[in-house]
């Protein structure tokens, strides 16, 4: 019989990280490929899910993604990522990008995106992640709008099979 998962917190699993956009990851005007941004995006949000849950988590979809800000080379890229919402064996990862500007220290929100993962055990098989702790104002929201983001995805997906019958 399997030890019960300890609860944790959005702060327990949360995790930044910074690049620099080079040339190699922009495109002809200077400005850094979605594709890149979107690389960086996906680690930084399995870090924080294989974190929540202790285990091996797959992205499941990437179910939203809004670029606000353009992000140009020599731009610092700062990535804030957190579990938003967690269900049986599922998880929704928030991600928040800034751009900074290395001289002056102007940060600027660049990229916003939410992404599912489910945890797998061992043989690969969907497993039960930690139920989330919500402390703040701002987690519980977090949570809330994580949970209606789930059910609309569910209900569109239901509402396109039912459409193709």
């Amino acid at each position: 019989m399997s030890e019960p998962l300890r609860p944790k917190s959005p702060k327990d699993s949360a995790v930044e990280t910074r690049h620099v956009v080079m040339p190699d990851h922009a495109n002809h005007y200077g400005t850094a490929f979605g594709g890149a941004i979107m690389s960086w995006i996906d680690l930084i949000a399995v870090m924080a899910a294989q974190r929540h849950s202790a285990c091996e988590a797959v992205t499941a979809s990437i179910d939203r993604i809004n670029f606000i800000s353009p992000i140009q080379i020599g731009d610092h890229v700062h990535l804030k990522a957190m579990v938003n919402y967690v269900g049986k064996t599922s998880m929704e990862i928030g991600v928040q990008v800034n751009k900074e500007n290395p001289f002056t220290g102007e940060s600027v929100r660049a990229t916003t995106a939410y992404l599912s993962f489910v945890a797998l055990d061992q043989n690969k098989k969907p497993t039960a992640v930690p139920e989330l702790i919500l402390e703040t104002p701002t987690e519980i929201r977090r949570f809330e709008e994580g949970r209606l983001r789930i059910e609309t995805a569910r209900e569109l997906a239901r509402k396109i099979k039912d459409s193709r019958k």
